[in-house]
C-alpha cells in the first residue's frame, strides 16, 4: 500500500531538501506553527485585510466564529480590496465607506431666515435715516405765542399752498398756477388723531377770524392786535405758518401741535408717482382759472388733473364749501392709493413716491417720521369711514367772508380736547 500521497513517487522518499540525496534521511512529523490571534498589520501599501486564525488547526470558523473573533473578511460589507473610498477609486462616500450624511435642513433654515431678518432690518433701518433726512422741519412753533393749553388727542394743522417755489415757467402754464409771487394757502385743514375716532376739519380759506397780536417770525417783533378782522388766508400771506397757527389758536381754542405743508408742485409729483389716483366725479364741471375740464363718472386723475381738481372753486355755487369737500374726496382717494400693496411693496414705486412727498413737505420742527404716518394713517382711516369729516360749522356770511358757527365751533373744540367723539355737523 502506497502511504505517499497520490501524485507522489518513492523518490520523494529522500532528503526533500534535495531528491536522491545521499543523506536521506526519513522526513520527520509536520508540526503546524500557531498563527497569533487578531490582525497583523500588512505591509505598508499592500492594501490587503487582516488574514484569519486557524482554530484548532482547521481554518476559518463559520460566521458566528468570525464575529466572535471580530474579523471581518470585507466581502459582507462589499469592501473588497483597495475599496477603502480612497486614491484607490471608490463610491465616492467618506472614508472607512460610510455614507455621506444627510444635509442639516434645520440649521439651513435657521441661517436663511437670520440672513433674511438682517436685510430687512438693515434696509428698514436705512430707509428711516434717509426719509428723516429728507424731511424740511422750518417751522418753529415756539415762536407762537399765547398759546392755549393742549388736551388728548394729536391735533395736526395740514397746509395746501400756492408755492410755485422751483417750478419752470412751462410748469406754471402746464399746471394753470399763474406766476404770484410768495405764497397764500389754498386748503387748510385739521387733523384730530385720537382714542375715540379720528376727526377731519376743512378751514375754509373765505373763513372770517380775527388778527391776534403776535410776534414777527423773522423780525421778532410783536404786532399789537387791533380786533381787525380778515381772511384766514390772510394770516399766513401775512408772516407765513406761525401766525396761520397763532390765528387758528386764537379764533378757536384749539392748540396744534403739529403743521404739515405742501405745494403745488409737489401735491401732483406724489400723484404722478403713484401712477394717478381714481376717483369717481359725481357731476361735469369746468374752471378755465384752475384748468378743470372734468366728465361724471369714475376716472383716474393724473398730477396735473389732480391738481385742478382739489383747486376749483369758480365752477361751484358754494364756492370754497365745495372746494374743501372734493380735497376732503381726493385725499381720501390718495391716501387709499399710496397704501395699497401695489405701492406699498413695491420698491421701485414705493421710493419714488415717498421722495416725492417728503422732498415736498415742509414741517415743524418737532414732527417726526412716526408723527408724519401717524397723520397718513389716521387720514386714511378718516376718509375711509371709520372717522369723521366736515367742514367748520358756518353761521353766514360778512361780505364775502364765511362766519363760523361760535355756538358749534365751542362744543367741537370741546370734545377734541376731551377726545371725545365728535357729534357736530358741518356745512
Amino acid at each position: 500500500m502506497n502511504d505517499w500521497p497520490e501524485g507522489w513517487s518513492d523518490r520523494d522518499r529522500g532528503n526533500r531538501y534535495g531528491g536522491g540525496s545521499a543523506n536521506a534521511q526519513p522526513e520527520s512529523p509536520r508540526v503546524m506553527r500557531q498563527v497569533r490571534r487578531g490582525p497583523a498589520a500588512p505591509p505598508q501599501g499592500a492594501g490587503v485585510p487582516p488574514q484569519p486564525s486557524y482554530v484548532n488547526g482547521q481554518g476559518y470558523g463559520d460566521y458566528t466564529d468570525a464575529r466572535q473573533t471580530g474579523y471581518d473578511s470585507g466581502y459582507n460589507t462589499g469592501q473588497v480590496y483597495g475599496g477603502d473610498g480612497g486614491d484607490s477609486g471608490g463610491t465616492g462616500g467618506y472614508a472607512g465607506g460610510e455614507p455621506r450624511p444627510a444635509p442639516n435642513w434645520r440649521r439651513r433654515i435657521k441661517w436663511t431666515a437670520i440672513t433674511v431678518v438682517t436685510v430687512l432690518v438693515v434696509t428698514t433701518v436705512g430707509t428711516y435715516f434717509w426719509a428723516d433726512g429728507k424731511l424740511k422741519r422750518e417751522v418753529d412753533l415756539a415762536k407762537v405765542i399765547d398759546r392755549p393749553e393742549g388736551g388728548d388727542g394729536t391735533n395736526y394743522l395740514i397746509v395746501g399752498s400756492d408755492s410755485r417755489e422751483g417750478m419752470s415757467a412751462d410748469e406754471k402754464k402746464k399746471l394753470h398756477t399763474g406766476s404770484a409771487e410768495g405764497k397764500r394757502t389754498d386748503s387748510m385743514m385739521i387733523l384730530h388723531v385720537g382714542s375715540n375716532g379720528d376727526t377731519l376739519i376743512s378751514l375754509p380759506r373765505d373763513s372770517d377770524v380775527e388778527l391776534p397780536t403776535f410776534v414777527g417770525s423773522e423780525s421778532g417783533k410783536t404786532y399789537k392786535g387791533t380786533g381787525r378782522h380778515i381772511k384766514l388766508n390772510a394770516a399766513y400771506a401775512t408772516d407765513g405758518p406761525e401766525l396761520l397757527v397763532r390765528t387758528i389758536e386764537f379764533n378757536t381754542g384749539l392748540r396744534i401741535d403739529h403743521y404739515v405743508e405742501i405745494g403745488f408742485a409737489g401735491f401732483a409729483s406724489i400723484v404722478d408717482a403713484v401712477g394717478g389716483v381714481e376717483i369717481t366725479i359725481d357731476k361735469a364741471f369746468k374752471d378755465k382759472y384752475s384748468g378743470a375740464d372734468f366728465q361724471a363718472g369714475k376716472q383716474t386723475l393724473n398730477g396735473e388733473e389732480a391738481l385742478a381738481f382739489v383747486r376749483t372753486r369758480h365752477a361751484f355755487a358754494a364756492s370754497d364749501l365745495q372746494r374743501t369737500k372734493n380735497q376732503q374726496k381726493f385725499l381720501a382717494a390718495l391716501a387709499h392709493e399710496v397704501a395699497t400693496p401695489g405701492t406699498v411693496l413695491n420698491p421701485f414705486k414705493l421710493y419714488p413716491t415717498m421722495s416725492a412727498g417728503l422732498d415736498s413737505l415742509i414741517v415743524d420742527k418737532d414732527m417726526g417720521l412716526y408723527d408724519l404716518g401717524s397723520m397718513f394713517f389716521a387720514m386714511k382711516g378718516v376718509n375711509g369711514g371709520d372717522g369723521t369729516s366736515l367742514n367748520m360749522p358756518i353761521s353766514g356770511s360778512s361780505g364775502s367772508n364765511l362766519v363760523w358757527d361760535k355756538a358749534k365751533v365751542k362744543q367741537l373744540v370741546n370734545e377734541l380736547n376731551n377726545d371725545e367723539k365728535v357729534t357736530v355737523t358741518g356745512n
